[in-house]
């Protein structure tokens, strides 16, 4: 079916694929109220502008494909695929086609701590060594005064790390890469990926603590190991490996058919390659590493990272979204409280700097105030992205969820992001600010 789609216009092609998306709409994303035709259906007309951007990218190079899926009240109005799954072999991408989705992974763990909140297995406010004694005395790692001898010095903390330090990423915990970088490497503890370690994560956050960190506790925002360290508290608590938790709690009933910390044997084919840019274009980006294809499909299969260790769908990640968008429900299945929804979608960051005209909650940045952001969108929209280029944003306004996948790393001069957001926007009718 999705072969003739591709032989029609693409105004027809979207439109039918509309109204067929629709009747399985339960299936992807749930409703949270009745939709307005009318409104609907220019909204999706007004999106071709998507499809001709990003065939564009393809056909310019700077991608080598993509899927875009936006739901609008509770319904799936645009879900298309562009490009190749895997230019050498010239397969197409298609709208199941599986991603390295890195960060995005953090939002399944941050509802996961919230779920174990709601049963009263655990509280926010909680210090981390209360799961993980090693946390009981860390240390922090600041610049040495002018004329010393030393680069740096190392100075304890001075307050213990709690779980929500670490759902904010003000715990002053980085990937490694600070000013006791040198101290980090030597125990072989630097950026994000885990895929391809022979042990399991719990073992490499258990020697953290004896390395200096990047700032004090509650003092500033500091991206890094946070939602992997949430990742083993939820092992410690719950008594399960975190892919048994995960799929058990979040994924399962929320019927994410194709969200997997490593491949089975059967959806290998499925998987979108890894791209780079290169001198005369992109480039099929190496294998093994980070920045390479990643052991995802073979490999130890031991290191389950929270923070940025899952595969996806765009129809599986909508669903996670728009369940969050519903206040914790989906198709009758409830996940979170309202109550916990709201605490993970507004801003904690007290008084914290985050970025531009955004705070940050447990997970996601939030959009506070348009003029600072400098770029469409609706205040109180949240959402975040992932190293392979993926991004997603939810606007409760607008009830609205998108959801982009791709996978370029590093991802270059490209504009992919600010023009999917002004396409989306333009295409709801916002006028500029």
């Amino acid at each position: 079916m999705l072969a003739r789609f591709s032989r029609v216009p693409t105004a027809v092609r979207i439109a039918t694929a509309t109204l067929a998306v629709v009747l399985v709409a339960t299936l992807l994303v749930g409703q949270t109220r009745p939709s307005n035709d009318v409104d609907s259906r220019a909204f999706v007309r007004r999106l071709n502008g998507v499809t001709d951007a990003f065939k564009a990218y393809v056909s310019d190079g700077k991608l080598a494909g993509a899927v875009v899926l936006v739901a609008h009240r509770g319904k799936v109005v645009y879900l298309e695929p562009f490009g190749q799954r895997d230019r050498e072999s010239r397969a197409p991408m298609k709208r199941d086609t599986i991603f390295r989705i890195a960060s995005q992974t953090k939002a399944l763990v941050s509802v996961g701590i919230m779920m174990l909140q709601e049963q009263g297995k655990l509280s926010v406010t909680d210090p981390v060594s209360k799961y993980l004694p090693e946390f009981a005395q860390t240390t922090v790692a600041v610049q040495a005064p002018a004329g010393s001898t030393q680069r740096y010095e190392v100075v304890p903390a001075k307050r213990q790390i709690t779980i929500h330090d670490l759902l904010t990423h003000t715990a002053g915990i980085g990937y490694g890469m600070g000013v006791a970088s040198d101290r980090w490497k030597a125990a072989g503890i630097q950026g994000w990926y885990f895929a391809d370690r022979n042990e399991p994560v719990s073992d490499v956050v258990a020697r953290m603590p004896a390395l200096p960190f990047d700032a004090q506790p509650g003092e500033r925002y500091v991206y890094g190991y946070n939602t992997d360290i949430l990742g083993v508290v939820i092992e410690r608590v719950s008594g399960e490996s975190l892919d048994a938790f995960l799929q058990s709690k979040i994924v399962k009933p929320l019927g994410m058919r194709d969200t997997h910390f490593y491949l089975p044997a059967n959806k290998k084919d499925r998987l979108a390659v890894v791209y780079t840019p290169g001198d005369s274009g992109i480039v099929r980006a190496p294998d093994p590493g980070n920045v390479g294809q990643g052991a995802y499909i073979d490999g130890p299969r031991r290191a389950f990272s929270g923070g940025a260790g899952l595969l996806s769908t765009a129809a599986d990640y909508g669903r996670l979204l728009q369940m969050l968008l519903n206040g914790g429900e989906l198709d009758g299945t409830r996940v979170l409280s309202q109550a916990s929804v709201r605490s993970m979608t507004i801003d904690q960051m007290n008084g914290i700097a985050y970025g531009p005209g955004q705070g940050f909650g447990f997970g996601f940045s939030i959009l506070q105030d348009l003029k600072a952001f400098e770029k469409p969108g609706s205040i109180g929209e949240w959402g975040w992205g992932g190293a392979y280029h993926s991004k997603y944003w939810v606007s409760p306004a607008d009830q609205l969820v998108v959801v982009y996948l791709t996978q370029l790393i590093p991802a270059g001069s490209i504009d992919d992001h600010d023009r999917l957001r002004a396409l989306v926007y333009e295409a709801l009718g916002h006028q500029p600010e």
